[in-house]
């Protein structure tokens, strides 16, 4: 060997071996930085769930079966506020350029998430703890039959706990009272209503429910004594707890209320209700900026829906469409059965078009159930997660056949449902990413399950295809609406009449929709934000590939992230088409991906 070749030969070594040098410090420090990350969101989520009152069950997944319910006072929130702000101190000394990608992504939704509950406890959004139709005092009795012995004796044990923590919730009230932070009047009036059932002193209490049906497993006897403790609780703790917090709102709550309905008036108010946008929407857009954006999409949609009623073969204004549509009989169900069965059977035919759809298809089922009638009066048309999806079948005058498909499709199957599903099968994700979601993401790919019905072929006839399009417009008009409540000053009744000229939808809807609006700053704009995220970047990637797009590899991009941030989700499908549209080997999206 020449003198020149040895030479070239030891310079090629020496380069290898410090590039293999290089290639082993950088995956050390991605180690290292991993190691930190997990450590500080794995102690972070399990302090979490211990102040919520949770417990890890057989499968290790936490639940809501501790023998007490969490701490709600202000010296605890304090105290979370502390927790949080530290962890965020010190998520941020973690280099973020060392991480390797997968943990990049859990970094983001760390972060978000922590932030957000960082930001709901500094401004102090507990005083005013519940909404238009969710409340502190609803869901502490499961609706069916509980696992062992011991499961039951812990129920029984947070029964005994609802005096302390109603008891906590009202001085929390009082204290919103004072510094004129509280539910807006308007929106609680009427639920009182759902406090009632929990007064019964017969075998109707929703609390001795798990008690009708008990597994065989546990011995008669011991099953008796337990139905005879629960009853005595019911009795002698739970009805007065429930009588006492009743007397609450209607003598003192209702009474001092706050009579605006602004989020931006009440203490603090711009700078809590920019706070609710970006913690919903995980964008960082101005009140002004996405009222512009409502008020664009919805003169693109009314424009699709003049084309839409043309087909129907009605001859009248759009006007006279929407009053045909909210009064002609033909359009509403009968019986409570036939709306559950018309939304089984959009369901069902669903599933015959999901192979060509979406690649990955999980093995949980759902049922499709009516909302529950204590909820009902007050409830939106439906809710879908992982066990079920709730119809609503009180009013039925309200409830219109022609917004049935989009509702399901929506709720139920290839949207929430079907989403939880998905990620409920997701085996090597941390717990806190199975469990943290965000609406931006999960109402951004619901609503545009319902765009995708289009593609698929569920929507018979132009009236269904209408009502996709009035709940469209509908999700469209809460980024006018919301920002018109909460930063322009609207009224009840302009907000109501806004959602009266745009839509399909019912009176009994636009009232219980608007209230919802009212009592829960900014979580209504992020349905549109996220689908509009999802329907530009599946516009992209068709551009961009061409025949290589498939629009089943692009959906279980999506899915395979689990709920993220909406910045997240754009930089992985931006990655898609960067990649030709296929997703990494061994790709699956019950997986954590690696790349």
């Amino acid at each position: 060997m020449s003198k020149v070749s040895m030479g070239r030969a030891i310079a090629a070594a020496l380069l290898a071996a410090t590039v293999m040098a290089s290639a082993g410090q950088a995956s050390a420090q991605a180690g290292a930085a991993d190691a930190r990350l997990k450590a500080l969101y794995e102690r972070e989520w399990a302090w979490r769930q211990g102040e919520l009152g949770r417990v890890r069950d057989e499968n290790g997944r936490w639940g809501d079966g501790a023998d007490h319910l969490p701490r709600v006072d202000a010296k605890s929130q304090a105290a979370r506020l502390a927790y949080w702000t530290a962890v965020l101190a010190e998520l941020d000394k973690i280099p973020v350029d060392q991480l390797s990608s997968e943990e990049k992504i859990n970094a983001e939704i760390f972060r978000a998430s922590v932030k957000s509950l960082a930001d709901n406890a500094r401004f102090k959004t507990y005083e005013a703890p519940f909404n238009a139709d969710t409340f502190f005092w609803s869901g502490l009795a499961p609706r069916g039959a509980l696992k062992t012995a011991k499961d039951y004796r812990n129920y029984i044990a947070r029964m005994r706990d609802i005096p302390r923590y109603f008891d906590e919730q009202t001085a929390n009230m009082r204290s919103g009272l004072k510094r004129g932070f509280s539910v807006p009047r308007v929106v609680v009036t009427g639920r009182d209503k759902t406090i009632e059932p929990n007064l019964s002193t017969g075998a109707d209490n929703p609390f001795l429910a798990p008690f009708e049906t008990m597994p065989a497993s546990i011995p008669a006897e011991e099953q008796a004594a337990l139905k005879a403790e629960a009853q005595q609780v019911v009795t002698g703790t739970v009805i007065p707890a429930y009588a006492k917090l009743l007397a609450f709102i209607r003598d003192e709550y209702m009474k001092q209320a706050r009579t605006s309905l602004a989020a931006e008036v009440e203490p603090d108010g711009k700078a809590f209700y920019q706070a609710q946008i970006q913690g919903f929407t995980t964008l960082d857009l101005t009140p002004e900026q996405i009222h512009k954006i409502g008020l664009e999409e919805v003169a693109r949609i009314s424009a699709e829906m003049e084309t839409v009623k043309a087909q129907t073969g009605f001859k009248g204004t759009m006007p006279e469409f929407l009053k045909f549509l909210r009064t002609d009989p033909q359009f509403y169900p009968k019986t409570p059965k036939e709306l559950l069965s018309f939304s089984a059977y959009v369901a069902k035919r669903v599933d015959g078009k999901l192979a060509d759809t979406i690649g990955f298809l999980p093995r949980r089922r759902f049922a499709i159930l009516p909302v529950p009638p204590a909820l009902a009066p007050i409830y939106t048309g439906g809710r879908g997660g992982l066990d079920s999806c709730l119809m609503n079948t009180y009013d039925l005058p309200s409830r219109p056949l022609y917004t049935l498909t989009a509702l399901t499709l929506h709720e139920c199957n290839p949207g929430h449902a079907f989403q939880a599903a998905v990620a409920a099968e997701a085996k090597n994700r941390p717990d806190f990413r199975r469990q943290t979601s965000f609406s931006g993401y999960g109402e951004g790919w619901a609503l545009y399950m319902e765009w995708l019905g289009t593609k698929m072929g569920v929507y018979d006839t132009p009236y269904e295809n209408f009502g996709r399009l009035s709940y469209e417009i509908w999700r469209a008009s809460r980024l006018v609406i919301d920002t018109g409540i909460h930063h322009y000053g609207w009224t009840r009744a302009q907000a109501q009449q806004y959602l009266r000229d745009h839509t399909a939808l019912s009176e009994h809807e636009i009232e219980t929709e608007i209230d919802r609006y009212i009592a829960w700053p900014g979580q209504a704009v992020a349905y549109k934000l996220g689908e509009m995220v999802i329907r530009r970047k599946r516009a992209e990637a068709e551009a961009k590939l061409g025949p290589k797009f498939d629009q089943r590899n692009f959906h279980d991009a999506i899915l395979a992230l689990g709920s993220v941030p909406l910045s997240t989700l754009e930089a992985r499908l931006d990655q898609f088409i960067a990649d030709g549209g296929v997703n990494p080997p061994g790709f699956n999206p019950a997986l954590p991906e690696t790349k």
